[in-house]
């Protein structure tokens, strides 16, 4: 009986595997077809899910427009919208971006997803060229850049915000009847902001960068240069305030916890642009000024400090100075608390990287964007382990996100029948009211929702806001990180064999796996009492 015991374990762990094995059929959403510019499976299509996944998330800045659509848009609910935009202040504001799911407009969050993206995609365009989604990349950043342009109407002054949260958010509904009035609001030289104006500094030198090196548009380029080198001065005026002491209405939305990293970044953003090491030794300078050595926050649109480590050391290898082992050492104290986190950030049961205060809302955007950096800084790391690690980190993350967690739902909208059919956008609802009808009459196509809770639950609930709204900012970290798997990955994303149907609490399986056991426990008892009784009835005789 002792030994037959020990193959229990091993028969209930069979048991399990047969219950649980997943076949090879693939069950990924197809493409729609009647979406121009959307990968289609072929022979020549390298790593199409992920090329597909690329051209989502595009097609999801392309749902966010505002303003005048062009001819080629292809999001047919969308409007044109917002048309007056900035004519409280006689200027031209009209375009941009949406922030989320709703009709607001915020440079500063704005700021950070194009800087961000234009980093990705310098860095890892071959994605982009094999994907089929050159154009379209383009076009995305410039959506952005072209308001962004506006937005900085003069040398010292940046509009920061269109629309107030107490008027929009009273309404739900498509974007043909966003209610007014939509105030502007800025910063300038009498009331700064060198958060917002910084951050507005990198994107534009980040963009420039990209098209002048990879969309070959010199003219654009340096419009943007122009723009960014100002933006920049802007921001190093004194005295030194976040964007929201000037612009109350910004507190209770985008408020900044700091403009210490945003002067550090845009400085290297700049040095990056022109080659200036004036810019380096300013960013350096910022640095020792402020303290920022060693810190672990998670890298959001509020805090750049983490991304500013890995671009530190970018920075410093093109100048081959000579401290960039200390920068190397820095970039490498972050990205190891981020693989090994502390108490304040774990991992999930499931193996989302959580930090509490920073992942109760948007979880999927920490995880994110650490992914992001992690491969942007592997190619320095000073050793194979350390490479190995940073890349099994973010390969973790954005398996979890497309679907190998516990809720069994990849997190993009569009992509499998377990995606979120319900995220909290107005305009994808299509109704007047958040609750009818009852699912949502567009598919958002690539967004991404904010995430599972760090117990990894997921409610497909569009008044969650929490859970279930989208972002600009939280499908940044996502497009640059499809480009790198476009180029990289060996294998197909996880939901391609994920079998639709979301697990509930599995009762059935867990009593069948105990019934099973306790039958193999009685047999194996039986046998062993019939050999016991018959030994003893042998000896007896």
């Amino acid at each position: 009986m002792y030994k037959f015991s020990l193959l229990l374990p091993i028969f209930i762990t069979l048991v399990i595997k047969i219950v649980l094995a997943q076949d090879s059929k693939n069950y990924a959403t197809p493409a729609p077809t009647d979406i121009p510019g959307i990968p289609q499976p072929g022979p020549d299509q390298k790593n199409y899910e992920y090329s597909k996944l690329l051209s989502y998330s595009l097609l999801f800045y392309e749902a966010q427009r505002s303003g005048k659509l062009p001819p080629d848009n292809r999001i047919t609910w969308r409007s044109d919208s917002a048309l007056q935009d900035g004519s409280d202040n006689k200027v031209d504001l009209v375009g941009g971006y949406y922030d989320a799911g709703d009709h607001l407009k915020f440079t500063f969050p704005l700021s950070w997803t194009l800087s961000s993206i234009s980093w990705g995609a310098y860095e890892w365009y071959e994605g982009y060229q094999t994907a089929g989604q050159t154009t379209q990349i383009r076009d995305m950043i410039k959506w952005g850049t072209d308001w962004l342009i506006k937005a900085h109407s003069d040398p010292d002054v940046l509009y920061v915000m269109v629309g107030t949260a107490n008027i929009d958010h009273n309404y739900w509904g498509p974007d043909t009847n966003i209610p007014l009035p939509r105030p502007s609001f800025n910063i300038n030289n009498s009331s700064h902001g060198n958060d917002a104006a910084a951050e507005a500094a990198a994107a534009m030198a980040a963009a420039s960068l990209f098209f002048k090196d990879k969309v070959q548009d010199e003219d654009y380029a340096n419009t943007l240069s122009f723009h960014a080198k100002q933006l920049y001065d802007f921001a190093n005026q004194q005295p030194y305030v976040t964007y929201q002491t000037s612009v109350k209405e910004a507190d209770d939305m985008y408020s900044s916890n700091g403009y210490q990293d945003e002067l550090v970044w845009s400085s290297l953003w700049l040095y990056k642009l022109t080659k200036d090491p004036q810019y380096f030794d300013n960013a350096v300078n910022y640095f020792q000024q402020f303290k920022l050595s060693g810190q672990v926050n998670v890298i959001n649109w509020d805090d750049k400090t983490g991304a500013s480590y890995i671009l530190f050391v970018q920075c410093a290898t093109e100048l081959k100075r000579n401290d960039i082992d200390t920068w190397k050492a820095e970039a490498e104290r972050y990205l190891d608390a981020v693989v090994s986190p502390d108490d304040r950030c774990h991992f999930t049961k499931g193996g989302l990287y959580f930090c509490e205060g920073d992942s109760g809302a948007a979880s999927l955007n920490p995880a994110l964007n650490a992914a992001f950096v992690s491969l942007l800084y592997s190619p320095f790391s000073s050793s194979d382990s350390k490479k190995d690690d940073y890349i099994k980190f973010a390969a973790k993350q954005i398996n979890y996100l497309l679907g190998d967690n516990p809720m069994k739902t990849p997190y993009v909208v569009g992509i499998h029948p377990n995606s979120p059919k319900d995220p909290h956008h107005s305009g994808a609802h299509g109704g007047t009211d958040i609750n009818n009808p009852r699912e949502n009459m567009h598919v958002l196509y690539g967004s991404i929702v904010g995430g599972p809770s760090k117990h990894d639950e997921y409610k497909d609930d569009r008044k969650d806001y929490k859970q279930s709204e989208v972002a600009l900012d939280y499908n940044a970290p996502f497009q640059s990180l499809m480009a790198y798997q476009v180029i990289n990955a060996k294998e197909d994303p996880y939901y391609v064999t994920l079998p639709p149907g979301r697990p509930k609490t599995n009762v059935a399986l867990v009593v069948i796996l105990v019934l099973l056991s306790l039958s193999v426990v009685g047999i194996g008892g039986f046998i062993y009492w019939k050999k016991y009784r018959n030994r003893n009835v042998r000896n007896k005789v």
